[in-house]
């Protein structure tokens, strides 16, 4: 039996809008991904400790707030220390394209912003996740 690809969706910031989140939640979980959602106002390091706890493949962050430059750097600082370098971090919300060039070239994944077909969002998912397995 194959394992299911674990993804964590998560909240993080003051950001109190997750009707993206939910939909993406619930198209990667029809897509046959296990999917463990934390909720609203989640701070990277409540993210990374629940990645953790939960051994997820991927952390999935919905951003609108405009804090993207500060929140996901950190949150990927916080995988390198804890040693989740093995974990996709990717995303999605309102990100202007410079700033995805920016946070990709730090090493963030993929980020997609709203009107993305779902369907991309898994097949990346499931894409990077042969291309590194953890197992």
């Amino acid at each position: 039996m194959e394992n299911k690809i674990r993804v964590l969706i998560a909240k993080a910031g003051l950001d109190g809008h997750d009707r993206g989140a939910k939909v993406i939640a619930a198209a990667l979980r029809d897509a046959g991904m296990e999917i463990i959602y934390t909720g609203l106002r989640q701070t990277p390091e409540m993210i990374v400790e629940a990645a953790i706890q939960e051994d997820v493949d991927v952390i999935g962050i919905s951003i609108l707030s405009g804090a993207h430059m500060t929140i996901l750097p950190k949150i990927l600082n916080l995988m390198k220390e804890r040693g989740l370098d093995d974990v996709l971090l990717t995303g999605g919300g309102i990100i202007p394209e410079e700033d995805i060039e920016k946070l990709k070239k730090l090493g963030v994944g993929e980020l997609f912003t709203p009107g993305a077909p779902t369907y991309e969002i898994a097949d990346y998912i499931k894409q990077w996740c042969k291309d590194h397995p953890r197992y």
